[in-house]
């Protein structure tokens, strides 16, 4: 039996097992072909005797054919009978070549490793010598025909079954690295997923905070000063309560936009980031009552900059709101050699930064890490604090 490589469409394993499914039925066949030319050709006692170990071949062959899992159907049995087989055959002189041609797969078929199929191939060559020894002696025939014949079988079926067995192990061994590479990009595939997931769900998490939490926020900052000034000044009282209505407003846009835009939030109007963060500093100083010094350079800028300065921008003035207790409010945007800056001062309370856990500070600087920014935050406690945004300047004009 030869085995070069499978057709497009089969494993290794398939293949192998049609193959020898295939080898199977041919060796029914011959065996046939056999009985009928031992009955046709022999003579006397000899016919009946060689059908009878040609017979016990075939039985053995077929239980362990149809019954390959059953615990005392043993390979190497089936083996050992078909050596005594070939040995008769051979004392008979009745179609023992045929059978050893037949048969020779076999070995390599039913020896669990390469020494055990050579030892019965071994044992098969012994077999058929002593059985043609002993009927022909040492004659020129048993030279001439037996033993040179056989021993040209036998070389022949052990050159074709290494070199058979060595293809089928590499065809086996790419089929397991095929399985394994397969199994690999599964896996790998599925981490991509998980990773996808958790980075929009991070993502979502962030547009969220620093669009809709801060207004909220917002809202509830002026909400309870509005409360608290309606008896003494209803004027002041009466504006708060206008930029209630305007950030809710604003937050009810901002929730439509995220749901209609996937997550993206709303973008800043095209145009200078200067007059963005203008108006944003206005509507702050108008809600808080604080003093608000800018110095905003006229930049032109991407998007996604100018979104990440903007969001960087209404989370400092947030956390100025919330936690500062501050008077006075610094921002300046420049464009310096190598970047662009927004940074953010006040005069407040001050914090110690590595003691900060809020999920503001952590979200500004994984927005600007995405455009190769950075973020640092300077501050103690008593000495108010200093955010400094930074990003390249391959965004900016």
């Amino acid at each position: 039996m030869i085995l070069m490589t499978s057709p497009a469409g089969l494993s290794a394993d398939a293949f192998w097992a049609t193959t020898l499914r295939r080898w199977n039925a041919v060796c029914w066949v011959l065996f046939a072909a056999m009985a009928v030319g031992i009955t046709a050709l022999s003579q006397g006692g000899g016919r009946y005797a060689a059908l009878a170990l040609l017979g016990a071949v075939a039985l053995g062959f077929a239980v362990l054919h149809h019954f390959p899992a059953n615990p005392l159907v043993r390979p190497h049995g089936y083996l050992a009978v078909l050596v005594l087989a070939l040995g008769g055959l051979a004392y008979l002189g009745t179609s023992y070549a045929a059978l050893f041609m037949v048969t020779l797969p076999h070995y390599w078929m039913f020896g669990r490793t390469p020494r055990i199929s050579l030892a019965f191939l071994g044992l098969a060559t012994t077999s058929t010598l002593l059985g043609g020894w002993v009927r022909q002696g040492w004659s020129g025939k048993f030279f001439g025909e037996t033993m040179v014949g056989t021993l040209i079988v036998v070389a022949v079926g052990v050159l074709i079954g290494l070199w058979t067995r060595a293809v089928v192990e590499q065809s086996t061994e790419r089929a397991r690295l095929i399985d394994e590479l397969e199994r690999t990009q599964a896996e790998l595939s599925e981490a991509h997923q998980r990773q996808g997931a958790a980075d929009e769900r991070e993502r979502m998490a962030r547009e969220i905070h620093d669009t809709l939490a801060q207004g909220f926020a917002s809202i509830v900052v002026l909400a309870e000063a509005a409360r608290a000034g309606l008896a003494t000044d209803p004027g002041r009282s009466a504006r708060r309560l206008r930029s209630i209505e305007s950030t809710a407003r604003e937050n009810l846009a901002e929730a439509r936009e995220l749901v209609a835009s996937g997550g993206q939030g709303q973008q800043p109007e095209p145009g200078s980031l200067a007059q963005t963060l203008r108006r944003v500093l206005d509507r702050f100083a108008e809600d808080t009552g604080l003093t608000v010094d800018a110095e905003l350079a006229d930049l032109d800028c991407d998007q996604q900059t100018r979104v990440a300065l903007l969001r960087c921008t209404q989370e400092s003035l947030a956390n100025v709101r919330k936690h500062a207790g501050a008077g006075v409010v610094g921002v300046v945007l420049a464009r310096r050699p190598y970047a662009v800056e927004l940074e953010v001062t006040d005069d407040g309370t001050g914090f110690v930064p590595g003691t900060s856990t809020g999920f503001g500070l952590d979200g500004m600087r994984r927005r600007l890490a995405e455009l190769g920014g950075r973020l640092t935050v300077t501050s103690s406690v008593g000495d108010g604090t200093r955010v400094l945004a930074s990003i390249p300047l391959e965004g900016v004009a």
